[in-house]
């Protein structure tokens, strides 16, 4: 038992070191994967964490200061770090339990119950050493990871109340303004819109997609070598300064926000009062458009232009 508490000692020292901003997390992610690349789940999510950031400092650009008050902007970005730091919280305790198994040669997933992981995914990560099904994992933890973050984000009363029942968010997610982007030095752009994030069931099937499109022979190559090359600095100039756009520079997240002290309070196990619906584990997202480069950036022109002209216009 003493060596358990050094491992979960150690486990839990370095969740605290790397969840100290949206870089570091991302970052960690990504460091991970390339240690040990049958774990999926953690490229997706460093792309996914890349996307944090890029709405983050989105924020900050002078079209959306000029349509966004200041107190609206603060919980929006609260809702995306909030977001960004439950999932990580919860996720790399389990990442290091699976390099600890590895160095080890045995698995040691009877830790994850004392990391306040989830019992669907101490089972999940146990067949996983035994059967290594990279995508039953991969599923498993995008099933398991928004349902983390369902009641203490999705559900909480302030963001409720003062972001997802709010009008720019009415109003984005009507437009299909927002987008999960993949970085790359070449057009077009891929990803995938954000619509209905307030819908468990929808944010597990973006996930799905997601995956579908990162790892597929046509975009993970390049993805690859896009991240290896390029630092995340939290803005979307990452990949703009390779394209040849004409849209306001976001300025490095790290430049704009502080570290944010996350209050860490009890969490339940979701998995024991809500279970795993079938349609997380098999239902499918082929033949979405993919391909969003252009439309997402229209749209964005179009917002900046209205901006612009209803300044003039006042």
């Amino acid at each position: 038992m003493c060596k358990n508490q050094d491992y979960l000692h150690y486990i839990i020292k370095q969740t605290k070191k790397h969840n100290f901003d949206n870089i570091t997390r991302t970052h960690a992610y990504q460091n991970f994967y390339f240690r040990y690349q049958e774990i999926n789940w953690a490229f997706l999510a460093s792309i996914v964490s890349r996307n944090a950031g890029w709405n983050m400092t989105d924020l900050n650009l002078a079209p959306f200061k000029k349509l966004l008050g200041e107190k609206e902007r603060n919980r929006l970005f609260m809702t995306y770090e909030r977001a960004n730091w439950l999932i990580f919280s919860d996720v790399y305790p389990q990442l290091l339990t699976y390099q600890l198994s590895c160095k080890l040669s045995k698995p040691m997933f009877h830790l994850l119950p004392y990391l306040r992981v989830s019992s669907y995914m101490e089972k999940e990560w146990n067949e996983f050493w035994i059967d290594q099904d990279k995508n039953r994992l991969m599923t498993a933890l995008i099933i398991n990871e928004q349902n983390v973050i369902h009641e203490p984000v999705l559900k909480q009363s302030f963001f409720k109340a003062h972001v997802f029942n709010d009008l720019p968010y009415h109003l984005q997610n009507m437009l299909y303004m927002n987008a999960v982007m993949l970085p790359s030095k070449t057009l077009p752009l891929y990803g995938a819109y954000v619509h209905s994030f307030t819908n468990l069931s929808k944010r597990i099937a973006l996930g799905k997609h997601l995956a579908s499109i990162i790892f597929s022979p046509a975009h993970y190559s390049g993805l690859v070598n896009f991240v290896q090359l390029q630092c995340h600095s939290g803005s979307r100039w990452d990949y703009e300064k390779f394209q040849n756009f004409s849209f306001p520079v976001s300025p490095p997240l790290k430049k704009i926000y502080p570290p944010i002290r996350h209050q860490d309070n009890i969490r339940y196990d979701w998995y024991k009062w809500r279970g795993v619906r079938n349609k997380w584990l098999f239902q499918s997202q082929d033949g979405i458009k993919t391909d969003i480069g252009k439309s997402f950036y229209r749209k964005r022109k179009l917002l900046f232009s209205y901006v612009s002209l209803k300044e003039l216009i006042t």
